[in-house]
């Protein structure tokens, strides 16, 4: 059974008193709904990422209204649209368009993708659920004013890594925190899952180029965001994961960067399994 830490701190008592500690009892019949109404392909991956566990670590509840930052594929999107139902809200929060030119990969027509993906995020939701919850997408550059304090969750999934690793070239951990504090209602929580880098890891290595940041770290940067951590859990951990300093995240499933003609490679990262991540809660500090 994964371990689940409440940090009890005098804010966090709302959250100890109503949090269980095991949280994979499949009671939440709205969720395990949503989870199995996916492709074969989206469940392959549920026994590395957790999503029910995961999503009630969170306290996500239907008819909330929750931003997922960088929704991607829509993995978690197709989950979050049909178990938040017709009485929630699903917002899309990309990049800040200035932050895809950082990237020695985007393209000009990558770039055109990312925006056409955020315009069109209330579009894609529809083609997962017809259920009529309300949705919308932008940036965290562009974050609508009437959003404030209006937020119960923001999720951010494997999505840390790059806004840190920008951050001294163009600030854009520093931005994003900030969006994430306006969205935010006063009693709202903040849910992260990230790849975690070992402590000992040299701070260079982990400062997300590489996909991974140190769990103190994380911890850090919303403290100095003026949040607090409330609850800790292992539920997407991986021992198995004890990536060195030539090694970066993408070497592991689904990726597998790095072993495409070699298939002996290719077994050993797929014995070492997805990333060893951790799943945090934070809240605003009092």
């Amino acid at each position: 059974m994964p371990i689940t830490r409440l940090i009890l701190t005098a804010s966090a008592l709302l959250l100890a008193a109503t949090a269980p500690l095991s949280w994979a009892d499949g009671s939440n019949e709205a969720l395990v709904q949503a989870i199995d109404s996916r492709s074969d392909a989206d469940r392959a991956r549920d026994s590395a990422r957790h999503p029910y566990d995961t999503v009630q670590f969170f306290q996500v509840e239907p008819g909330m209204t929750v931003a997922e930052v960088l929704p991607g594929g829509g993995w978690y999107t197709r989950i979050l649209a049909n178990y938040l139902g017709g009485d929630g809200t699903l917002y899309g929060v990309n990049y800040a368009e200035r932050m895809w030119p950082l990237f020695s990969f985007a393209t000009e027509d990558f770039i055109k993708q990312q925006r056409v993906a955020t315009a069109k995020f209330d579009n894609t939701v529809k083609g997962f659920t017809d259920n009529g919850i309300e949705a919308q997408g932008f940036t965290f550059s562009t974050v609508p004013s009437q959003f404030s304090g209006t937020v119960d969750r923001v999720l951010l999934i494997r999505a840390l890594h790059n806004l840190n690793r920008f951050e001294a070239q163009a600030g854009t951990r520093s931005q994003a925190m900030a969006g994430v504090r306006a969205m935010l209602k006063a009693d709202g929580l903040v849910g992260v899952v990230q790849h975690r880098a070992p402590e000992s890891a040299a701070q260079e290595w982990a400062d997300g180029r590489n996909g991974y940041l140190k769990q103190s770290a994380v911890v850090a940067m919303f403290e100095d965001a003026g949040f607090e951590l409330v609850a800790e859990s292992d539920i997407n951990a991986n021992p198995k994961d004890q990536p060195g300093p030539n090694d970066m995240v993408w070497r592991l499933p689904p990726n597998y960067r790095g072993s495409d003609d070699d298939a002996a490679k290719r077994a050993v990262m797929a014995a070492i399994g997805e990333s060893d991540r951790m799943t945090l809660v934070f809240r605003k500090a009092p």
